[in-house]
């Protein structure tokens, strides 16, 4: 498995080739190409080696292109999460903070530049609190229904992958992944 991890290595200047097809955004690139790595790193080892005995660095090449534009364009990916969905989030409400502010010519309380600043450290600030309202709540739930939680939003795992780490039925996982997350909105009030 080593030999094909380092073939692997080999083709990251490749996949960040294949990237500037889709995107030129430099850093969304290596972030991808980043992700891709980790993949093949968590990916089945059977499955990989099928792939590499079959077609070579040519199969997983194909394959890495395949989860690359996937990556890139689609909203169900894990890179969205990780990377889309959490910066774009963070961005936007900087945006608007700042528009407002610039609207109102300074004239705002609200709008110094101490507090245009702390934008960033303020959102962290929430979203800090809003896990930690999360964790405690988890605490108070059957532990089962929480690990499996913790498994799928904490350490980013697709329900494909968690029935295959844990053996569990993709579907118990998903009723189970659901009804805590309508216990946490029905406690909280939020969207999680």
């Amino acid at each position: 498995m080593n030999r094909i991890y380092l073939e692997i290595s080999k083709l990251s200047e490749k996949f960040r080739t294949m990237a500037y097809g889709i995107t030129q955004d430099e850093e969304r690139i290596n972030d991808a190409v980043q992700e891709l790595m980790l993949y093949f790193l968590q990916m089945n080892p059977d499955t990989l080696k099928a792939i590499y005995e079959k077609d070579g660095v040519n199969g997983i090449t194909r394959y890495g292109a395949v989860a690359l534009r996937r990556s890139l364009t689609s909203k169900r990916s894990n890179f969205y999460y990780k990377y889309e969905k959490y910066y774009t989030h963070i961005d936007s409400f900087r945006y608007n903070t700042s528009k407002t502010c610039i609207n109102s010519y300074n004239n705002d309380a609200n709008c110094t530049i101490a507090n245009l600043e702390n934008i960033s450290y303020e959102s962290e600030k929430g979203t800090y609190e809003k896990l930690e309202k999360i964790d405690s709540k988890l605490d108070t739930i059957n532990w089962y229904d929480a690990e499996v939680f913790k498994l799928y939003y904490y350490e980013g795992n697709t329900l494909d992958s968690l029935a295959e780490k844990t053996k569990i039925s993709r579907n118990s996982l998903f009723t189970t992944i659901d009804k805590v997350r309508e216990i946490l909105k029905k406690e909280l009030n939020e969207d999680v």
